[in-house]
């Protein structure tokens, strides 16, 4: 039933008034609907989230309106040049205090904006502020095993692909020991190779490259998807994560563009993707772990 929250403020003046809706149109508040008419006018200005706050024993020594932002000393800056604008030197140093650290774990900064109009803006130091609990993958590779099953069919593409691949698993501390390489004579022979991999349950991931072009495998749907299906339930029988670099293009322009030379490499992508995952399906078996012991 709820939908939102409003504060009306009063200004002092026609040119207050005008200002202030100047200022809070710079820093980014969205236009509401405003009103006019023979008493008076309003302007309104709509934020994404509001909050309710009651508090019993001592007020907090903020402003009773606080705006939440990101940015903050962007925000501070912007505060400041349009005070300049329109007051006295005295004055904005008088207006306007430096951000500052809270005990709640954020910064703040507060700035007289009139008669009766006091605004706090503040920004969370905590990254996860206003974002749920979730587990979400490291990306370290340290100490883990990794393996990869490469196609030799396109190798001026395949050679792209795992280059990038071990580019990212060396930059995420994984030891050039804990990689195991598997080359084989094309896609179709990929999801065989991962299979048997995983189940010697060796490896925290495994990840396939290889390529497909539309213009030189007249059944190119039938091998992509077989290969996508066998790489899918190899990943899904054995628990083992697979990443999935296998590039399926039109022509070896497409290709090329896909294995580091405008469009990233997949490779890369594919193997970070392996490091994630295999982070997450160790997060997820400890909780499994202490569920168990719990019960």
């Amino acid at each position: 039933m709820i939908k939102g929250l409003t504060t009306v403020a009063q200004v002092a003046s026609e040119e207050a008034f005008t200002q202030l809706g100047d200022l809070f149109r710079v820093l980014g508040f969205e236009q509401g609907k405003g009103w006019n008419d023979a008493t008076g006018k309003g302007e309104s200005f709509l934020a994404p989230l509001g909050n309710l706050e009651f508090v019993t024993g001592r007020m907090p020594t903020v402003p009773s309106l606080l705006v939440e932002v990101t940015q903050l000393d962007a925000v501070h800056a912007a505060v400041e040049i349009w005070l300049t604008a329109h007051r006295r030197t005295e004055d904005v140093a008088a207006s306007l205090s430096a951000p500052t650290l809270t005990h709640w774990n954020s910064r703040l900064f507060t700035v007289d904006l009139g008669p009766g109009l006091s605004l706090g803006f503040w920004e969370s130091e905590n990254p996860l502020h206003n974002k749920p609990v979730a587990i979400e993958g490291d990306l370290s590779a340290a100490g883990k095993r990794f393996a990869i099953v490469v196609a030799r069919w396109n190798a001026v593409i395949t050679d792209r692909l795992l280059q990038g691949s071990l580019d990212a698993l060396h930059r995420s501390g994984c030891a050039k020991t804990d990689i195991e390489i598997v080359r084989v004579p094309g896609a179709w022979e990929i999801p065989s190779a991962a299979r048997t991999l995983a189940e010697t349950r060796r490896f925290a991931g495994i990840i396939t490259l290889g390529v497909l072009l539309r213009g030189e495998t007249a059944h190119y749907e039938a091998i992509y998807n077989e290969v996508a299906r066998g790489i899918g339930q190899s990943q899904q029988d054995t628990g083992v994560p697979h990443a999935f670099g296998v590039l399926t293009c039109e022509t070896l322009e497409q290709a090329l563009d896909r294995a580091g030379l405008k469009a990233g490499n997949k490779g890369f992508e594919a193997a970070i993707a392996a490091i994630e995952m295999a982070s997450i399906q160790q997060k997820l078996s400890v909780q499994q772990q202490l569920a168990e012991v719990k019960a």
